[in-house]
């Protein structure tokens, strides 16, 4: 489904999109940008740097001549060397980068937040995007935060101003009109998509409730 104009509502940020899709595989990359994801975030762990660049550089390949944009999660180094043009950090991998790389490069950049220190370490960064989860209980990692709740969202919204703020944790389509109610820019999605009996009838009914609610 085709995305409504943008420029009918300036105040709304057009990265990330509202339906922020998160994979682990170069073929879930492509099955999402055939349907029409505009951001897909790959999060693909544990990889040496040869098999990360591989991936990497597979993934930017198969959305060509789509409108995907390719977020690549915790890769810097690899994501400079690829030509990638957008970045996603968690908090350790943060503190590990080099930031001026990373914007001499010409790569947005996301990071991930969970408590007030770490958003305070964020906006220090000056992202394009702050991300806020778990919302609900997620059983796809071992996370060490408790659930935030949806209240938390306004509150994260309320203090980052002008900066998209990104759900995620345990969200479901069924969830995504009180989530962006709250003050959510755009909602990532992991299991409800890659867990789903029937994965491509889910994207095209979140590419549907967004461009709804947009």
């Amino acid at each position: 489904m085709p995305h409504p104009d943008r420029n009918a509502y300036p105040d709304r940020p057009t990265y990330p999109d509202r339906f922020y899709p998160v994979v682990d595989t170069v073929a879930w990359v492509a099955r999402l940008a055939l349907l029409g994801a505009g951001t897909i975030q790959l999060r693909a762990k544990n990889l040496d740097d040869s098999e990360a660049l591989q991936t990497v550089s597979d993934a930017l390949e198969v959305i060509k001549g789509t409108p995907a944009k390719l977020v690549v999660n915790d890769y810097w180094r690899v994501a400079i060397v690829a030509g990638a043009k957008h970045l996603h950090l968690g908090q350790e991998d943060l503190a590990d980068a080099d930031l001026k790389a990373i914007r001499d490069a010409g790569l947005t950049l996301g990071i991930s937040t969970h408590d007030d220190a770490e958003l305070e370490t964020a906006l220090r960064a000056e992202p394009d995007y702050i991300a806020l989860g778990p919302i609900f209980p997620t059983t796809l990692k071992s996370m060490r935060f408790a659930p935030q709740g949806i209240p938390k969202i306004t509150e994260w919204k309320r203090r980052i101003g002008n900066i998209p703020l990104v759900a995620i944790g345990g969200i479901k389509l069924e969830q995504a009109r009180e989530i962006f109610a709250a003050g959510a820019d755009s909602i990532a999605v992991v299991s409800d998509v890659t867990q789903n009996a029937e994965p491509d009838a889910r994207v095209r009914a979140w590419l549907g409730q967004n461009a709804e609610a947009a």
